[in-house]
């Protein structure tokens, strides 16, 4: 009964979602401020008029669901990245493509002068979690195909919706300043951010407003998550024949398991902070040849001032792993290396004061029950979606070991900080089918909404109130004093563009091929 209510293959804009703002906006006043809440002046009511359009609503869902659809795994996403170009050019941004050496990164302007107030948005996809859409049980659309299993698809189309509405307020109120939205590729293998701090893509930016899927609708300040050094270690060794003639060769794949297993013997001495991953990338073609190429690819996190020494001792069991093998380690390639997130608290307080101003989603009967049937299926507590705001997060002196973003790169260049919104079904697992199954639909249309409106509203917060803006960079700086931004990137590092490339080139045309049938 649950699959033939719930289950479905996905269908592009086959929603037309009304959705409520949580708050009347007629009951909200414009002295609220002087009392620490957030003000309703006449920019954000254009703003909020805009994305309180049922069209409107109805156009940022469809985006987000073609972008659903495609899944396109990190570094190749050339359809995602173009529907929001699209998006962006139509409505009068100026749009830089390729930035920072990455075909799918790109930056979209509007306005001149300053403030500069940025939003970042991402749209890659996992691989392996393909999974039909609102669908509360495991049932993939093609087996083996990525998903989106973290709401890259509702994020990337939240920050547009947010920045062309600013623009859209901007153009009505005669609002000095600059809008920015950053296009942000791979942030699943966290890539992009690096290499575009690098290329000076922040320089001119005063503050940045973060964005993420949630089940709950908050924000928070301080250091989270971990640092990671993403590096692959490749030996090389010499072929011979695995059974006649072993004593000719030297295996590289030795020089790889070496390595390994100095590593898990070195996890006993590195200090409680750190996480150790690998995954073996190329280890021979046949058993009977002795492989003279192997690669290991390793995810060395801690926090920022030890990962470096982390990374040093991983080193060191290469190079031993290399001299015990007989073999040579002939590269060690970075494909990023990133900081944890320092995120300010100025600016988590102005997104916690819109949070209030807009309001938790009001969700229909038919979507609590595809929440209430999916947590049915994990075996959490049937509750499904919050009917509340959740309060903001408060810093963690002991942050670590937990999940990393290249947002931190961001974080030590201008102020910043993450909103998170609902749409997420809450027990869904992250990186799992069932988010992919949540995050599809009307109740995803209505979260990222909601998630756009309070970034608008953020937004405008900072391009008309000068004394906010200023209390928020005076934070920043004095906290800059003892973390001042410095890669860990090493010299002539460059994104792999080639990422994932076998992976969507496996599955991108029958996935193209099932949503064409589907439109």
């Amino acid at each position: 009964m649950i699959t033939s209510l719930f289950c479905r293959k996905p269908l592009l804009g086959i929603f037309l979602v009304i959705l409520s703002t949580g708050v009347a906006l007629a009951q909200k006043k414009s002295d609220e401020n002087s009392s620490g809440k957030a003000d309703l002046y006449k920019s954000k009511k254009d703003a909020f008029e805009y994305l309180s359009d049922s069209l409107i609503i109805k156009k940022y869902g469809v985006i987000s669901d073609a972008i659903w659809n495609y899944a396109e795994l990190g570094m190749q996403e050339f359809k995602s990245s173009a529907i929001l170009i699209k998006t962006l050019e139509e409505e009068g941004f100026n749009v830089e493509k390729g930035v920072a050496g990455m075909p799918t990164c790109f930056v979209a302007s509007w306005g001149s002068r300053k403030p500069v107030i940025g939003i970042l948005g991402e749209f890659d996809a996992l691989p392996g979690l393909s999974q039909k859409a609102l669908c509360p049980e495991q049932s993939p659309l093609i087996d083996g195909a990525p998903g989106h299993g973290c709401g890259h698809n509702t994020m990337g189309t939240a920050g547009i919706a947010a920045a062309i509405a600013v623009k859209r307020s901007m153009q009505k109120n005669n609002l000095p300043g600059t809008i920015k939205f950053f296009g942000s590729p791979a942030e699943e293998t966290i890539i992009s951010r690096p290499f575009m701090v690098r290329a000076g893509v922040f320089n001119d930016v005063d503050a940045v407003i973060d964005n993420h899927s949630s089940s709950d609708f908050t924000t928070s300040y301080g250091v989270k998550g971990s640092a990671v050094m993403s590096v692959v270690f490749s030996f090389k060794g010499k072929t011979a024949h695995a059974a006649s003639a072993p004593w000719d060769g030297r295996s590289a794949l030795d020089g790889v398991e070496l390595m390994n297993v100095a590593a898990n013997y070195l996890r006993e001495h590195l200090f409680y902070t750190y996480r150790l991953h690998y995954v073996i990338t190329e280890g021979g073609e046949a058993p009977n040849v002795v492989p003279d190429r192997a690669s290991v690819w390793y995810y060395i996190r801690d926090t920022d001032g030890r990962i470096e020494e982390t990374y040093k001792r991983v080193l060191d069991c290469a190079r031993g792993a290399a001299i015990s093998s007989g073999t040579t380690l002939d590269t060690v390639s970075f494909l990023t290396a990133i900081h944890q997130r320092h995120l300010n608290k100025g600016m988590a307080e102005t997104i916690e004061r819109n949070i209030e101003l807009v309001g938790m989603p009001e969700w229909t009967e038919n979507e609590q029950s595809f929440a209430m049937a999916l947590q049915k299926e994990l075996g959490v507590k049937e509750i499904g979606y919050p009917s509340m705001i959740k309060p903001m997060g408060s810093p963690d002196l002991t942050s670590f070991g937990e999940g990393s973003s290249d947002v931190g790169e961001v974080t030590l260049i201008a102020p910043t900080a993450t909103l998170n919104f609902p749409g997420k079904v809450p027990g869904a697992i992250g990186h799992h089918w069932s988010s992919v199954a949540s995050f599809y639909g009307p109740a995803a249309w209505k979260g990222l909404n909601a998630g756009a409106k309070v970034m608008a509203a953020t937004a405008l917060d900072l391009l008309t109130k000068p004394e906010l803006l200023e209390e928020i960079k005076v934070e920043f700086k004095e906290y800059s004093k003892d973390h001042p931004y410095k890669s860990f990137l090493p010299e002539g590092a460059n994104p792999p563009l080639d990422l994932n490339k076998k992976i969507m080139d496996k599955y991108r045309d029958t996935m193209m091929q099932l949503g064409a049938n589907e439109k």
